[in-house]
């Protein structure tokens, strides 16, 4: 894969500082640009769109998570602030992972690879037999390597820290692998699948029934579908 053209945007000299020492010396990066006035940040983005920004969350003008909502879509996003109550927030947007300062360097690299995950599988479902016919398979790394998953093979999805689990009709055990939520569900088609729950995508083909308390029976699961998804997801299976 190529090399992931990063931005930093903190409005800190010393953040910044840090984390250009640390895209030099992280093999797969290459810093694009360096900003500490978000409002500066979000044109030089728009202009330079790289795949990656390191976005701090508190800033003046325009803070951090505002910003997350004005980029290119195909510009990922790995936070990095001070402020751990942001975290949740911030997997509701384009963000990879959330950096807490003082950022740790073994935590930056595996932030990274995360990202770097991210763009192989992106990049491998792109350049699969008939993506451009319709998507009908995610790539997903397991175990090292790249496995082809069928959409008609996925029964849910459930998020567990910095893992996410696929559970599948072909076997028992879920496959597991680094990712976010977020980047989960931004792999899969929003017409076959569906956010239930800040742990869980389902495939909606796959859904047996809807308790009376709202739950979904699906494969040997019984998943609950949150207050916050709950009208959404009564609607899209009353107009199925």
């Amino acid at each position: 894969m190529s090399l992931l053209r990063c931005i930093v945007v903190d409005d800190e000299p010393l953040a910044v500082k840090m984390l250009e020492g640390f895209i030099a010396r992280t093999p797969g990066l290459e810093l694009a640009a360096s900003y500490n006035d978000p409002v500066q940040a979000l044109a030089g983005i728009r202009d330079l769109a790289p795949e990656l920004v390191f976005l701090d969350i508190q800033m003046p003008d325009l803070n951090g998570m505002e910003l997350s909502r004005m980029l290119p879509p195909q510009t990922r996003i790995i936070f990095t602030t001070a402020f751990k109550q942001y975290a949740f927030e911030s997997y509701e947007v384009s963000a990879l992972d959330f950096l807490l300062k003082p950022i740790r360097y073994q935590k930056f690299v595996e932030a990274v690879q995360k990202a770097q995950e991210w763009f192989a599988l992106k990049q491998a479902a792109e350049q699969a037999p008939g993506a451009e016919a319709g998507k009908s398979a995610i790539f997903l790394k397991v175990d090292g390597a790249f496995t082809r998953i069928p959409l008609a093979d996925i029964l849910y999805v459930e998020g567990m820290k910095d893992y996410v689990l696929f559970h599948l009709t072909s076997q028992k055990q879920p496959l597991v692998t680094h990712l976010t939520m977020k980047a989960a569900e931004e792999l899969l088609p929003a017409d076959r699948f569906m956010r239930i729950h800040r742990s869980y995508i389902v495939s909606l083909e796959h859904i047996d029934s809807v308790t009376p308390a709202g739950d979904i029976k699906i494969g040997t699961g019984l998943l609950h579908v949150a207050d916050a998804y709950k009208d959404a997801f009564m609607s899209r299976i009353l107009d199925a």
